[in-house]
């Protein structure tokens, strides 16, 4: 059956990865370490840049990635700011490098600097005319205020729900039990109603097809080989896509031209 966007009352964004642009911000929080290594190595900062070199970027990011996942399953509950202080004490060992407090504490307090993408506040303008816009995130209140305050100022949602409010993260299915569950009670939406929009196979659209969402749009930010949120190939079978859009720009043209026909 073809996608229609008419045929939804609620969006549930994942916001780090698809609004912002987790692996630039993440990226530039690491340098500090990054710095530290023998500047031969083809992973000091003098010898890549983000833009650049994305393979040595996406090492880095992918190395990045997968401690997370470890923290977050191994303390469901602890803050966000401290699962990024853990990770990065972390790939500080990997590398056997020193980290000093300073640093540790600025990389776990640095999600609010992390930018916005290009088009994101008009494209949540845009959507924010024919949907309630809900936020479903792994993050802590505190950091997401930061955030909203900061690269997605201007950008209003009608829900946010994070890890923190919940007592786990995604993937786990308690994360997105609870937000249909407030969708339903704040706005009247069923969970057929409820369409999920994220960049993380991983973090989103596995565990939106397991807990039984209809199929999901995925925001296919950083392309089919992307180092944070999975590939495709991989989990193509654990995943079930309503439609895969490059940017969160062209859905929402793509949701303009549907209540236009509506």
């Amino acid at each position: 059956m073809a996608f229609n966007p008419t045929e939804y009352k609620v969006l549930s964004f994942d916001i780090y990865g698809t609004l912002i642009d987790w692996e630039r911000g993440i990226y530039g929080g690491l340098l500090p370490l990054l710095s530290k290594l023998p500047e031969s190595d083809p992973r000091h900062p003098s010898k890549h840049s983000y833009d650049k070199d994305r393979a040595i970027a996406h090492e880095i990011l992918s190395s990045y990635t997968k401690l997370e996942a470890q923290i977050q399953i191994e303390h469901p509950t602890l803050p966000y700011p401290k699962v990024l202080e853990a990770i990065y004490k972390r790939l500080a060992e990997q590398l056997s490098l020193p980290a000093s407090e300073t640093e540790i504490t600025e990389f776990g307090s640095s999600i609010g600097k992390w930018p916005a993408f290009p088009d994101t506040a008009a494209a949540m303008q845009t959507l924010g005319k024919h949907y309630k816009l809900a936020v479903l995130s792994n993050v802590d209140k505190t950091s997401f205020s930061k955030t909203l305050s900061g690269p997605l100022s201007g950008v209003k949602f009608d829900a946010i729900y994070t890890a923190e409010d919940i007592g786990s993260y995604k993937p786990d299915l308690k994360n997105f039990q609870y937000m249909v569950e407030n969708a339903g009670n704040s706005f009247g939406a069923k969970k057929e109603e409820v369409l999920k929009v994220a960049q993380s196979l991983y973090h989103d659209h596995i565990p939106a097809k397991k807990f039984g969402l209809r199929p999901s749009v995925w925001i296919k930010r950083g392309g089919d080989d992307a180092a944070m949120g999975g590939r495709l190939e991989d989990v193509k079978d654990q995943v079930q896509l309503a439609a895969v859009f490059t940017t969160l720009g062209e859905f929402a043209e793509e949701v303009e031209k549907a209540f236009g026909k509506a």
